[in-house]
């Protein structure tokens, strides 16, 4: 990894370099301050109703024009179900409940840089469906009658777990990336 700080956010200083932790970090020599790149979190929610799932096509980059889960980064100030559900909110104007876990994903690929992508099932119980926030629409589609393209791995992977679940299979997913 590049080095993203040349300066202490702390205090101001150059930063050097040291091996702790099991690797080389930046290191503040003036008040000792350690450098951690750690990823963001983000998430995602596959809302289900009658059979089908809940997509929106994105307004912006990444990804501007294709699909994928309602989906954003968590705040600092909520925990990760608030944000989805948040999330879910802004982009579709459902209000969801949160079912159950659905899987957790290391995203590397993302421009915007590294995260940790936790997935979640919900159902909607209540709110009006209208794209709203960074979404272009927001529909529900069969299994087997999803819009293309899915833009996001994360998304993928997390509708082929919801699949898995529900004793169905995706024609398009290969398997790779599980």
């Amino acid at each position: 990894m590049g080095d993203l700080f040349r300066f202490c956010p702390k205090c101001g200083a150059r930063l050097t370099h040291e091996f702790l932790f099991g690797r080389e970090r930046p290191v503040c020599p003036a008040c000792g301050y350690i450098v951690f790149y750690d990823p963001k979190v983000a998430v995602g929610v596959v809302v289900e109703q009658a059979g089908q799932v809940l997509l929106v096509r994105r307004r912006y980059e990444p990804g501007k024009g294709g699909w994928a889960l309602p989906a954003g980064f968590v705040e600092i100030d909520e925990g990760p179900v608030a944000a989805a559900i948040r999330e879910c909110r802004e982009e579709t104007g459902l209000i969801v409940r949160i079912c159950g876990l659905l899987g957790v994903f290391a995203v590397s690929m993302d421009p915007r840089g590294s995260a940790v992508f936790i997935a979640y099932h919900g159902v909607s119980v209540g709110g009006t469906l209208a794209p709203g926030d960074d979404a272009l629409e927001a529909a529900f589609f069969p299994p087997n009658g999803l819009p293309s393209p899915l833009v996001f791995a994360s998304t993928r992977r997390a509708l082929w777990r919801w699949a898995r679940r529900r004793g169905l299979s995706l024609p398009w997913w290969s398997g790779a990336g599980r």
